[in-house]
């Protein structure tokens, strides 16, 4: 029963990774082949959302790999396929979002929480110091203290 159990956790790897690279969805043309997979390796699989759509097994990521493919044969350049996917998903289906005033702000969010940090911390009242003792309360501590 444990050399079955072995058995099957060696081989559940390789059949995730042949449902990743299927030999089915590669284009004859080497050269658009190779054209694909830039474009889906700059491509987010909107289900994994942290692997492009080539790393990607998801159900999702084959069909946006079959579009990819199919613009490549039908002529588009690789700023008109990734046009065509970001008008269609958002800025969010790109690994590598452009800049802009949006992503500005998100980029920034972690800065200007550090720099009101350090305000916070710079700007804080520091308590006064303790008056000094008078007498009656310096002659009550030396008589805790002589004890």
């Amino acid at each position: 029963m444990r050399a079955l159990l072995l058995a099957l956790a060696l081989l559940l790897p390789a059949g995730i990774a042949h449902a990743i690279s299927d030999p089915a969805e590669m284009l004859p043309d080497k050269a658009q082949e190779a054209r694909a997979e830039a474009v889906g390796r700059q491509l987010r699989c909107l289900v994994c959302q942290n692997e492009s759509i080539e790393d990607s097994g998801a159900d999702l990521a084959r069909d946006l790999r079959a579009i990819v493919r199919q613009r490549v044969t039908a002529g588009d350049s690789d700023a008109e396929i990734i046009d065509w996917m970001v008008a269609r998903y958002g800025d969010f289906v790109r690994l590598r979002p452009p800049f802009t005033p949006l992503t500005a702000i998100l980029w920034a969010t972690p800065v200007l929480a550090l720099a009101a940090g350090f305000a916070a911390v710079a700007l804080r009242r520091r308590p006064a110091p303790p008056a000094p003792l008078d007498a009656q309360e310096q002659a009550r501590l030396k008589a805790l203290l002589d004890r």
